[in-house]
């Protein structure tokens, strides 16, 4: 089936840059600038104190794991004041060998020790070992109490200690080697070393990290909230520019495009916009502030591990890169198709009747299923990129922890870095790869957004019909007398195809003027041109000798009541849709229209009567629609009356009901009838005859059929069999 908009569309026109409709996008947006200024603030903010959180938590983590560990500087203490509490004097020399409890071995175990101890050669720690290995009883000789932060150690305190030493198998006084025997120390010695959390500092890290993160969470949310409002109010600006845009486009544009289409860029793009402005703008604000945060704090915290983070990350940022840069035409063309589908639905759904009628049902489905394909194949290319992002970036997150704790494991080993450092990275590697998926999500939608503002700012920036403000004359229609003059009058609606070439007639005040010829002779072009929904190519349209060139469009239409060959209705009561767009309209008005249509009975038939709702659906016959239609002209109180082919749409018995109102309507007023029907404009003043856009004959009905010319072959071609 054919398409009844535009066919010579193109559904593959290129997109524009990327770069460039983002920047059209935010540059439109100049109203709200601060608050999204303010948005962006908050939402880098919000980045920072994440960012900063994640070295306090290594803080707390290392005062955590200090506290869960004896006092390793206290123990070294003690160890140095036990070793250096030795009395190796001649004192105590002589007070060990004329011990009575002291064995003749000992003693000669204790002099062989001495000998050792004056060899120049030995080192502090041989000489140690050497005193730790004398008989207990010995060493209880050599050693007197000590006191340690106001602890009394005794002496057989520092023995027990130094028999746990020797019992572990200890060869020097390394710390590590001594806490494996931690839980046999003596009382007075586990007591100066045993674990001591640092509370008031855990307090005072856990509280800044609080603060930090509700901090953080509440600019998220006001950030959140401003550009929710932000996209919702820009939304509705679009929407208001684009109605307002509607009533200042001329007809012509409309001629050339899909209801359907337009349509989609109203809703459909629209909505993107919003949406994608909603989502993406903060996430990316808020990613790319910790993407790089991250990368900094990694690297001021320990370089070995953040070069181990970035190069296990680096496979994310190529493949982002390389989706990035093939995706954007994607989303451009789906939003075209869309448009596309959207226009065929529309006319399809419009012209059911016709389609049924002409069993073309089939090339219906054909043709939507062609569109809907199309717009299948962009959305899944579209999206199948997109998604690729939340898997890439989920493997590239998980393959950073693998190696930054293997790497932090080794390092802490050796204790180049603490505990803490491992947990603060571990949580910058999600910082430093999450971004990354949140920047490639958030630039998908900044081009589907930009996708849907190109069609939108599209539609904004076409051109307008012409501005009214320097037009200063007016006509009253109280006062217009009701003459009108066409002169020399050109037309096309391109400019190589010229459709009016050189009317020119004069009309009368209170003249019925029948317009008649074949179709595309020009009549329904005329009367656009008259009620100026086109401007004239060359010449000139005068009413009241003023030219429609010095008045306003809406100057003109208050002059005019119009009564169509296509009907229309809108949803609502028989009452609103009479009085439409009049003030001041009585039932009694509206019955007495009806009544002249002879449409009166079929509405009191109604349940409501003029309070029935209808619309433009199968509710309502066309030829009730039809009589609907002319019933609202006849309220019109003007002084010039168009009837293009008001009666083609009724039957034969109301035809001759409505000539007889129109008879009535006509009274008093320059009226322009167009028809195809040549036995309803016999009575008309002056007929005019149309021929390939120029008048080929005019004269009364009696005076045409005499020149048996054009016209009165028209005539007579309605009753041959």
């Amino acid at each position: 089936m054919p398409r009844m908009g535009n066919p010579g569309r193109n559904t593959n026109e290129k997109s524009k840059d990327f770069k460039g409709a983002v920047l059209n996008l935010f540059k439109d947006m100049k109203n709200w600038h601060l608050w999204l200024l303010i948005a962006i603030l908050l939402a880098f903010v919000g980045s920072l104190l994440s960012l900063i959180a994640p070295n306090k938590l290594s803080d707390l983590t290392n005062t955590i794991t200090a506290g869960i560990k004896p006092n390793v500087e206290k123990l070294e203490i003690v160890i140095n004041e036990i070793s250096n509490n030795f009395d190796i004097s001649e004192t105590s020399i002589e007070e060990v060998m004329s011990s009575e409890n002291i064995s003749e071995y000992d003693k000669e175990v204790f002099l062989n020790t001495l000998n050792i101890l004056k060899d120049e050669n030995i080192t502090e720690e041989e000489k140690k070992e050497s005193i730790y290995n004398l008989p207990d009883n010995i060493i209880l000789y050599l050693l007197d109490d000590i006191k340690i932060d106001n602890t009394i150690i005794t002496k057989q305190d520092e023995l027990e200690f130094l028999k746990t030493l020797k019992s572990s198998d200890f060869t020097n006084t390394n710390t590590n080697s001594i806490l494996k025997a931690f839980d046999e120390f003596p009382s007075s010695i586990y007591e100066l070393v045993k674990p001591s959390i640092d509370m008031s500092m855990i307090n005072k890290i856990g509280t800044l990290l609080v603060i930090f993160y509700l901090t953080s969470a509440l600019f998220n949310y006001i950030q959140g909230f401003l550009l929710c409002t932000v996209s919702n109010n820009y939304a509705r600006d679009l929407r208001t520019r684009i109605t307002n845009k509607i009533n200042n486009l001329p007809l012509k544009y409309f001629d050339s495009h899909e209801t359907g289409d337009i349509l989609s860029r109203i809703t459909n793009d629209v909505d993107q916009i919003a949406m994608n402005l909603n989502q993406s703008l903060g996430s990316l604000v808020s990613s790319i502030t910790l993407f790089i945060g991250s990368v900094i704090m990694m690297f001021y915290t320990n370089w070995i591990m953040a070069i181990t983070a970035i190069l296990s990350s680096l496979i994310g940022f190529i493949v982002m890169f390389i989706i990035l840069a093939n995706s954007q035409k994607y989303f451009n063309q789906k939003q075209i198709e869309l448009g596309n589908l959207n226009a065929h639905i529309e006319e399809i759904y419009s012209g059911q009747l016709i389609v049924k009628a002409y069993n073309g049902e089939k090339q219906a489905k054909d043709e939507f299923d062609k569109l809907n394909k199309r717009l299948y194949l962009c959305n899944k290319k579209s999206q199948f990129l997109s998604g690729l992002m939340q898997p890439l970036m989920g493997f590239v997150g998980n393959l950073g922890y693998v190696c930054v704790c293997i790497v932090g494991g080794l390092l802490a080993m050796n204790d180049i870095i603490s505990f803490g450092v491992i947990v603060a990275f571990m949580i910058y590697v999600r910082l430093f790869t999450n971004p990354l998926s949140q920047i490639a999500q958030a630039t998908t939608g900044l081009q589907s957004a930009a996708a849907a503002s190109e069609r939108v700012f599209e539609f904004i920036n076409e051109k307008e019909m012409p501005s009214q403000d320097n037009i200063t004359k007016s006509l009253n229609k109280e006062n217009v007398v009701g003459n009108v003059e066409f002169k020399n009058v050109v037309f096309g609606y391109n400019e190589d195809k010229i459709i009016i070439k050189n009317f020119s007639a004069k009309v009368n005040k209170g003249d019925k003027i029948a317009i008649v010829g074949p179709t595309g002779a020009g009549k329904t072009t005329m009367v656009n041109l008259l009620m100026k929904f086109y401007d004239i190519n060359s010449g000139d349209i005068l009413i009241d000798n003023i030219s429609i060139k010095d008045l306003t469009r809406e100057n003109i239409h208050q002059l005019f009541t119009m009564v169509l060959q296509d009907t229309w209705l809108f949803h609502g009561t028989v009452r609103e849709n009479i009085k439409f767009n009049r003030e001041n309209v009585t039932d009694e008005e509206i019955w007495n229209a009806l009544e002249t249509v002879g449409i009166d009975h079929f509405i009191k038939t109604l349940p409501g009567g003029l309070d029935a709702i209808i619309d433009d659906g199968d509710s309502v016959s066309q030829g009730q629609k039809q009589l609907l239609t002319i019933a609202r002209g006849m309220l019109e109180d003007t002084p010039f009356l168009i009837l293009d082919e008001a009666t083609s749409n009724v039957d034969t018995r109301t035809e001759e009901l409505v000539q007889k109102a129109m008879d009535k309507l006509t009274i008093g007023r320059t009226s322009f009838i167009i028809a195809h029907r040549l036995s309803t404009i016999k009575n008309a003043s002056l007929i005019l005859v149309m021929k390939d856009g120029n008048i080929v004959e005019a004269g009364s009905h009696d005076e045409l059929m005499a020149q048996q010319g054009f016209y009165a072959d028209l005539y007579n071609s309605q009753f041959k069999k």
